[in-house]
């Protein structure tokens, strides 16, 4: 059985028999059946409920005239990239982009097979960074993706901070094949959320996209976009491991978090530091909470450090003595099951952060 069955189809408007038999072959090959229409006034009626319109360029004008109501994921297929005109009949239309094949044949291909995944409520996206050295987020943002994981969410975990030596240590998984962040430096325009389900390293239905210990590399805005855009089709919870200094491009992928977790060790010291990023984050992000992480039996005044940062404390978590040792056999930091300290506190964590908070009155 395709995908597809018993979705609402990508729907096809074109008398075009060429290119009808190129869209078929796409949608042969990436298991996507399609709705087809041969006619401008049958298609309207189907024009609102289908997650995909694409239009052959020989039934733009006669759709044109009917006036469709507009509406995004709409596509026109021209004919010839020398007409300028196809461009005029795109806006006429309200298209999303105009595109040429073959050149445009993968692209394709990836928003057919996203418009014939069964949609997805909007995902959780939370980000975690250090309010100092060594504050401990790339573990704890390891610890809530793992979290989610467990309870059946499909999750994504972003690397976002390259001179972090690659999450995927973290994990255990470096040894494991899949794509890493060098592999989708260079990407442009919308990626197909394919990529991020069937080809990142992965811990059952936690994908991971790492860094690598390769060469330091810039990836660009636009790319990080793309993924952060993709993860949030194709998964229930993004996760991001946020650098303490936002380049332009974690700036972009900022601006997508329902929620930013600032990890802090409890100790004065590490205040004023936390301060500085602490600003930075509630400058684009709404809701800003604070984790701190102490030793065990050192307990400072927590509410204290909130107040002084300004952030409420979302959790306070205790060091736990065999962490360390899982890290260095390549277990992770949470057990399969869940169990030990610090795995459940990041599961009261997920927990907390999932629950919906009152609105002020």
């Amino acid at each position: 059985m395709s995908r597809s069955a018993g979705r609402p189809r990508p729907l096809v408007v074109t008398c075009d028999e060429h290119l009808l038999d190129d869209l078929l072959r796409l949608a042969a090959a990436t298991g996507v059946e399609l709705e087809v229409m041969h006619d401008a006034g049958a298609a309207r009626g189907r024009w609102a409920h289908a997650p995909l319109v694409v239009i052959g360029d020989d039934m733009s004008a006669a759709l044109a005239r009917l006036a469709p109501t507009r509406r995004s994921d709409v596509l026109l297929i021209g004919q010839d990239p020398d007409d300028t005109d196809v461009w005029r009949r795109g806006v006429s239309l309200g298209v999303d982009e105009v595109a040429f094949l073959p050149d445009a044949e993968p692209h394709l291909a990836d928003r057919l097979a996203d418009a014939a995944e069964e949609r997805r409520a909007p995902p959780s996206v939370i980000g975690v960074i250090g309010g100092c050295g060594g504050a401990g987020a790339s573990l704890l943002a390891t610890g809530v993706a793992l979290a989610g994981a467990r309870r059946g969410a499909e999750t994504l975990l972003l690397d976002l901070d390259p001179l972090g030596g690659g999450l995927d240590l973290t994990m255990g998984i470096e040894n494991q094949e899949g794509l890493r962040w060098p592999d989708l430096a260079g990407t442009r325009g919308r990626m197909g959320t394919v990529v991020l389900r069937e080809e990142l390293p992965r811990v059952e239905n936690l994908a991971v996209l790492s860094w690598d210990r390769g060469q330091l590399l810039e990836v660009s805005s636009e790319a990080v976009r793309a993924v952060v855009a993709a993860g949030q089709r194709s998964h229930d919870l993004v996760v991001m491991d946020l650098p303490r200094r936002l380049d332009p491009g974690v700036e972009d992928a900022v601006r997508y978090l329902d929620t930013a977790l600032l990890v802090l060790p409890g100790a004065t010291r590490a205040v004023a530091s936390a301060a500085r990023v602490a600003r930075s984050l509630a400058s684009v992000v709404v809701d800003v909470r604070l984790v701190l992480r102490h030793p065990r039996r050192q307990r400072p005044d927590d509410v204290r450090i909130g107040t002084a940062l300004g952030l409420p404390v979302a959790a306070v978590m205790e060091d736990e003595t065999k962490l360390d040792e899982r890290l260095e056999d390549g277990q992770g930091p949470c057990p399969s099951q869940g169990r030990g300290a610090f795995a459940r506190s990041c599961e009261g964590l997920l927990d907390e952060l999932l629950t919906p908070r009152p609105r002020a009155a």
